[in-house]
C-alpha cells in the first residue's frame, strides 16, 4: 500500500502552518481589482515535480501577491487552507480556482482516506472554477469528494516543448527504455516488471537496456539490486539517481521508450515530458494515461480500473508490448512528439489561466 499516515511531526507542522496561513489571510482577503494577482494557497514552487513545478511555472507569468492578491489558485495536492478561510475568501468575493488532481481511496492509501478526501472537499465544492488534470481526475473527483455544482473544464498539464525535445541525432546505442519518477516501495513494480520483460527479450536475443532515473527509497534500492543479480541484468541496467527539471530533458533523451505501469495515475508529468522528447509510452490502460498517450503514440496494456487494490498489467503483455517497441518504436517516436506539440504546449495552457482568471475578475467587479 501507498501512502501512509504521515508521522506526528510533520501532521503538527502542517497544522501549525494552516493556522499561519488562517492568520494572514484574515489581513489580507479582500476584493480588488485589476489585472490578476495570484495567491497560491500557501503551495510552494520548486523544481522536484507535481505540484512544485506547476506553481514554478504559473509563477513565471502569474508571481505570487501574498498581499496585495485578489485572485486565489489552490491545489488540490496541498490542501494548505481551512475550510473557514476558504469561506473568508467567498465572503470577501475573492475568486478561487482549483487545480484538482488525485483523489484518495483504498488501493493506494492507507490511512485514512475517507478523512483526506472529506478535507480536499472544501476547496472542491467551493472554487468558482476548477481545472480536472484529465477526465479521470473528474470523474474521481465526482465520486469521492461529491459531484461539484459550478463551473470547470479538463485542462491538461502542460510541458515546454521548447525545452524537452527530442534528440537531434540519436546516438548509436541499444533500444534503451525508460522508468522515472520518484519510487517508493509500494510502486516498485514499475521497475520489476520492466526487469522481468527485459530479461525476457534478452533471452530472445534483443539487444536492450533500460534507465531507471529518479530517487528510490532503501527498499526499492535493495529490491532492484536483488533482481538485477537474479536476472542476470547486471550490465543492462542504469540507476541515474535524482534529477530537477533542468535536468529532466536529457534524462528523456537518454532512452527510446518509455514505461509508465502505474495504476490509475491521474495526469503524470513524466508523460507528457516524454512524448515531448519524442518517446512513445508503454502504459497501463487506467487512469488519465489513456487520454495523453493516445491512440497513435504509445501501446496500452490491458488493465482492469480499480480502486480497492492496485491492479498491474501482466508481465507478459508488458513484454509483447516491449518487443513490439524495440522493433517499431521510430514509427510512433514522431506521434509522440507532434502530440505533445499540438496538445500540451505549455503557452495554450498559460493562456487559458489568463482568460479564466480574467473573466472571474470580470465578473466579481
Amino acid at each position: 500500500m501507498a501512502g501512509k499516515r504521515d508521522p506526528l511531526r510533520k501532521r503538527l507542522a502542517r497544522r501549525g502552518y494552516r493556522a499561519a496561513l488562517a492568520l494572514e489571510t484574515s489581513f489580507t482577503a479582500r476584493r480588488r481589482a485589476g489585472l490578476p494577482r495570484v495567491f497560491y494557497g500557501g503551495a510552494r514552487a520548486g523544481s522536484g515535480g507535481g505540484p512544485l513545478v506547476k506553481v514554478a511555472r504559473l509563477q513565471e507569468h502569474f508571481p505570487q501577491d501574498r498581499r496585495g492578491y485578489n485572485l486565489v489558485y489552490l491545489l488540490s495536492n496541498t490542501p494548505y487552507l481551512t475550510r473557514t478561510t476558504l469561506g473568508r475568501f467567498k465572503r470577501r468575493k475573492v475568486p478561487m480556482v482549483l487545480n484538482q488532481n488525485g483523489v484518495f481511496y483504498q488501493a493506494w492509501f492507507d490511512g485514512d482516506w475517507r478523512a483526506k478526501n472529506a478535507e480536499m472537499a472544501a476547496a472542491y465544492h467551493m472554487a468558482d472554477h476548477v481545472f480536472w488534470q484529465s477526465d479521470f481526475c473528474r470523474r474521481c473527483a465526482d465520486r469521492f469528494l461529491g459531484e461539484r455544482e459550478g463551473p470547470g473544464e479538463v485542462l491538461y498539464n502542460a510541458v515546454d516543448t521548447g525545452r524537452f525535445t527530442p534528440l537531434g541525432e540519436r546516438l548509436e546505442r541499444s533500444v534503451t527504455f525508460l522508468v522515472a519518477g520518484k519510487i517508493e516501495h509500494h510502486l516498485y513494480r514499475r521497475i520489476r516488471d520492466a526487469l522481468e520483460g527485459l530479461a525476457r527479450l534478452r533471452a530472445e536475443g534483443v539487444d536492450a537496456h533500460l534507465v531507471v532515473a529518479g530517487s528510490l527509497d532503501d527498499r526499492s534500492s535493495q529490491h532492484s539490486a536483488d533482481d538485477i543479480t537474479r536476472l542476470g541484468l547486471a550490465d543492462a541496467v542504469s540507476f541515474t539517481g535524482p534529477y530537477d527539471q533542468d535536468q529532466a530533458p536529457e534524462v528523456f533523451r537518454s532512452a527510446d521508450i518509455y514505461l509508465m505501469t502505474k495504476p490509475n495515475d491521474p495526469c503524470p508529468n513524466t508523460v507528457l515530458e516524454a512524448l515531448a522528447c519524442g518517446l512513445p509510452v508503454i502504459y497501463s490502460a487506467t487512469g488519465g494515461v489513456p487520454e495523453l498517450v493516445g491512440d497513435t503514440a504509445g501501446w496500452p496494456l490491458v488493465c482492469e480500473e480499480d480502486f480497492e487494490a492496485m491492479v498491474w498489467p501482466d508481465v507478459s503483455d508488458l513484454t509483447a508490448a516491449m518487443r513490439d517497441a524495440a522493433q517499431n518504436w521510430q514509427g510512433r517516436a514522431a506521434a509522440a512528439r507532434q502530440r505533445a506539440v499540438e496538445r500540451y504546449d505549455l503557452a495554450p495552457w498559460l493562456e487559458r489561466h489568463r482568460t479564466v482568471f480574467t473573466q472571474l475578475l470580470e465578473q466579481r467587479l
